[in-house]
């Protein structure tokens, strides 16, 4: 299986469990974890040869004119990441097979957890920095929707919001970096970038990369001042906090400061930004977790804390401190996992997360119990737990550095002071809630959970004690690989072992636990001192300040645009004017230089007819009908003016639209005023016409400069290319389905999506209906008319004989699915008029919505499909095959994208002009 497949099979076991969860919750589960195994298998496939410094690579083209390939990467620092994310995702299935209640969709739950899932795989395996953002994105959007997955809750649908603002903010910031990145190294490609690190610290733009990329990490990894999300995305179901806010989401942009750390470390900036942002994000969050009366409160700040510990041992640019991070980076997934998921039972079983209620449980609860509190010494650094190994090359780290110069004391002391408040709120966790008096008004009666809802916290529980008992045997090598990579090759010198003697990173581990013992025995001095801080309702305030800034954008937006459209039109052409007529006045002759088409009658005819029809459009424009008419003129001449210049698809193509286009705006025409008066004064008149008759003259110049000048064309490319590479001699064919296949996809995808909203926004209309027209005549009572009903069921054969012979010739000649599909709609839409919308349902029952969706998936599959054969999206095969009676045939899988171009244009016009017409049908 080659690493494509990794995240791509994840992508499709998501489909699974929306189709299992019929089947019963244990099918659902099993169904689930099928894609994360395979996953989980490919890699673990792969581990040996990683260990030998083997890396795994996978590259193919996508959109290479902008650098974005689809390339993946596994080496030893995705290897741990994939691990983690694949390992504990599994549990995670196993854990909320239980949690969920029966009036929980198991189905949406599990398929949102597996597009996250991988989503998280993307980004660790991603060798293309534009390809991580996407990756990135994806994360953003599918944690949103498991973070408000319960969205009758309002905390679960503001801590969503909150999450997917900070963190899609912060997106846009690693977007703008990765371009700068990308323009300077010349490549997108991540093994270009990491070997091209003292260009990019010798750059001018380094420091702008630096702020853009540090942002994008630390909003996603929850960094001091842009933790808010974190706490709230709480109300999500405990799987979620357990998978997302432990192993995957916030060690998303901890896994963007381990990747790119060749690149970045080793200045200052570096230093100063990143190792002050995680001591602070560390005090900050270890202070505030003491005070939480919830249970994932607790654990939520705790998490910030660690994440910033991780973040400061990053920034201080030494390599044990990078290998320290990465050995974090293991134990805290481990420990914070299993702590999540204790928390989620002790609020499954006993109806609370209120540690003021929760006491006691001991008694209740006991191997529960035990397993959280082994999560918790670990999560505090007792030795023979995994947490105190990686704190002691913490406190160790702290030690040797003097980047602060005569300050550089105050950073192991504020580690050993970071180190204590964790202890403290640990022995909280496990005072509070296990011992500490009996429970106090609790909805259900505590007892242990479901046998199996405990196996995730046990695995997890049992390899914090044998990480932290034989670390060298365990996660020796997977770290050696891991900040292998981080460091460039070049892994210096340490030992995992409990023991190192006795030194100061010992004495510092003593005096956070004696510390934090302390503290929280004086906690109740703590909690009073606290009260005199304000309680500050985050949630509140984002909503606030969102709110401030919808109303400044819409005092502005009202500003430039009160509804009025000709008010929105002046402002667009008058950006426009400035940006156009400041080179205009440069450039010293409009005339260019390049041979001019010889002027003939039928060119002069042809411009003074679309002149005047134009002209004519403006002036009868109050009487709508003829306004129509005469644009109706303007399309033909326009039809006519490119079959002149030699665009026969083009012609085709603009007939054909005409056509769908009049008849919607006539069908549009039914709800409106036959008759407008001109409410237009003389003065605005006088000033609009001023206004067009200038912007009419400086696109004029501009079109006439263009075109007098000699311009370097990329038409000879794709004339030279159509037949070599696209397998046809259409040219305009070729590029609509295989050199700009994309940007077909999107229009095709964009009709798709106008076509459903117009059917949704006239869907519950009420049109008032009229018996007598504007002049007072009354509608002709013959709504069918006999000549028109005959002579439409004689062309619809005829038309869609044509549509097919149009769209099978359409890769050598003029024609194509696109032209093809509004020929058809034409003929199915003479129907709906010549015999109305009951006659023709009757006969032909179509969902266009299901025609649609099939257009969009048969051109995607068309697209995905040239990656079997290592070829850019919607890169089209051709050839030839030799059938003994009817010759050699052509054949192009071009046809192919073309049928889902047919399908989509069908659908959608017909969707909209059915819509319309079955509004404007009088019943019988």
């Amino acid at each position: 299986m080659s690493l494509f497949w990794i995240p791509t099979v994840l992508v499709l076991g998501a489909i699974g469990p929306l189709m299992a969860a019929r089947w019963g919750r244990s099918a659902c589960t099993t169904i689930t974890a099928l894609s994360p195994a395979i996953a989980m298998a490919a890699v673990a496939f792969r581990i040996p040869r990683i260990f030998d410094g083997h890396v795994f690579r996978y590259d193919t083209d996508w959109i290479p004119m902008l650098g974005l390939n689809i390339a993946f990467r596994l080496d030893g620092l995705s290897l741990l990441f994939s691990t983690l994310i694949l390992g504990i995702g599994l549990l995670v299935i196993l854990y909320a097979r239980y949690y969920l209640s029966a009036a929980d969709p198991a189905g949406r739950f599990y398929a949102y957890l597996l597009l996250f899932m991988a989503s998280m795989v993307g980004i660790v395996l991603a060798n293309n920095l534009l390809l991580l953002w996407f990756f990135w994105e994806l994360t953003s959007i599918s944690s949103f929707l498991l973070i408000g997955y319960w969205h009758h809750r309002s905390d679960a649908r503001k801590g969503a919001r909150m999450a997917l603002t900070i963190t899609g903010a912060g997106g846009l910031a690693l977007l703008g970096g990765f371009i700068l990145m990308g323009q300077i190294v010349g490549s997108f490609n991540i093994d270009q970038v990491l070997s091209s690190g003292e260009l990019i610290r010798h750059s001018s733009r380094y420091h702008t990369i630096l702020l853009l990329l540090l942002l994008g990490a630390f909003t996603k990894s929850a960094q001091f001042p842009f933790h808010l999300w974190l706490p709230h995305a709480m109300a999500a179901p405990t799987p979620v906090s357990a998978y997302l806010h432990s192993a995957t989401m916030v060690k998303a942009g901890i896994f963007l400061l381990a990747r790119l750390y060749p690149v970045l470390s080793g200045t200052t900036s570096w230093f100063l930004i990143v190792s002050v942002t995680g001591m602070l994000t560390m005090l900050f969050g270890a202070y505030h977790a003491l005070f939480k009366h919830d249970l994932k409160g607790l654990l939520a700040y705790s998490t910030i804390s660690h994440l910033g510990l991780i973040t400061l041992l990053f920034g201080m640019g030494t390599a044990l401190a990078a290998v320290a991070a990465v050995f974090h980076v293991i134990n805290h997934a481990i420990f914070k996992a299993s702590l999540f998921m204790a928390a989620g039972i002790i609020d499954h079983e006993t109806g609370s997360r209120d540690m003021r209620k929760l006491n006691g449980l001991w008694n209740h609860m006991p191997i529960t119990a035990t397993l959280a509190m082994v999560a918790a010494a670990a999560m505090a650094g007792v030795p023979l737990l995994n947490g105190f190994l990686s704190k002691e090359m913490f406190f160790t780290e702290t030690l040797y550095q003097s980047t602060l110069g005569s300050i550089s004391w105050m950073v192991p002391v504020f580690a050993t002071i970071g180190g204590a408040f964790s202890v403290a709120y640990s022995l909280r966790f496990i005072h509070d809630v296990f011992f500490n008096g009996e429970p106090k008004n609790l909805p259900r009666t505590p007892h242990e959970p479901p046998r199996y809802m405990r196996v995730p916290v046990e695995i997890l529980v049992a390899l914090c004690l044998i990480v932290g008992i034989f670390p060298e045997y365990t996660v020796g090598d997977v770290l050696a690989t891991a900040s292998t990579v981080v460091l460039g090759d070049r892994l210096p010198e340490y030992h995992l072992s409990i023991w190192h003697g006795l030194n100061l990173p010992l004495l510092m581990s003593v005096l956070a636990l004696l510390g934090g013992g302390l503290l929280y025995y004086n906690r109740q001095r703590l909690f009073r001192l606290q009260t005199y801080f304000p309680e500050y309702n985050e949630s509140q305030r984002f909503d606030d300040a969102l709110n401030r800034l919808q109303q400044r954008m819409r005092r502005s937006l009202d500003w430039f645009d009160n509804g009025a459209m000709q008010r929105a039109v002046f402002w667009l052409f008058f950006v426009a004017l400035v940006f156009s007529m400041v080179p205009l006045m440069e450039l010293d002759m409009t005339i260019g230089a390049r041979p001019q088409i010889p002027i003939d009658f039928v060119m002069i005819a042809g411009a003074t007819l679309l002149c005047v029809s134009s002209v004519a459009t403006v002036v009868w424009h109050h009487q709508r009908l003829i306004a129509i008419l005469l644009l109706s003129v303007v399309g033909m001449v326009v039809a006519i003016a490119f079959a002149l210049f030699s665009a026969p698809d083009l012609a085709l193509t603009q007939l054909a639209v005409e056509v769908v286009t009049i008849v919607l705006l006539l069908l549009a025409l039914h709800f409106l005023p036959q008759r407008i008066r001109n409410f237009s004064s003389p003065n605005r008149i006088i000033r609009d016409t001023s206004l067009a008759v200038l912007i009419g003259g400086v696109f004029g110049t501009i079109t006439f400069a263009l075109i007098t000048r000699p311009l370097e064309s990329i038409s000879g490319y794709f004339v030279e290319n159509a037949k070599a590479l696209g397998g046809g001699t259409n040219i305009v064919n070729v590029i609509l389905v295989d050199f700009r296949g994309f940007d077909t996809y999107g229009e095709i995808s964009v009709l798709a999506i106008a076509a459903l909203g117009i059917s949704k926004l006239v869907e519950g209309m009420r049109p008032v209906r009229t018996e007598v027209d504007a002049d007072g005549l009354r509608w002709a009572s013959d709504r069918h008319p006999m000549m028109l009903s005959v002579v439409s069921q004689a062309l619809l054969p005829l038309a869609i004989m044509v549509s097919v012979y149009i769209f099978m010739r359409g890769h050598n000649l003029p024609g194509g699915g696109f032209i093809a599909g509004l020929i058809t709609s034409v003929a199915m839409v003479q129907q709906y008029i010549a015999q109305g919308h009951a006659w023709l349902k009757a006969r032909l029952s179509i969902n266009y919505q299901y025609l649609i969706g099939s257009g969009l998936l048969i051109a995607a599959a068309t697209g995905v499909g040239s990656f079997f054969w290592r070829q850019p999206f919607l890169k089209s095969w051709h050839g030839h095959l030799h059938v003994s009676v009817l010759g050699e045939i052509e054949l192009a899988s071009a046809m192919a994208f073309d049928l889902g171009v047919y399908l989509t244009v069908v659908g959608a016009c017909m969707m909209i002009l059915s819509r319309l017409g079955r509004l404007t049908t009088i019943p019988e």
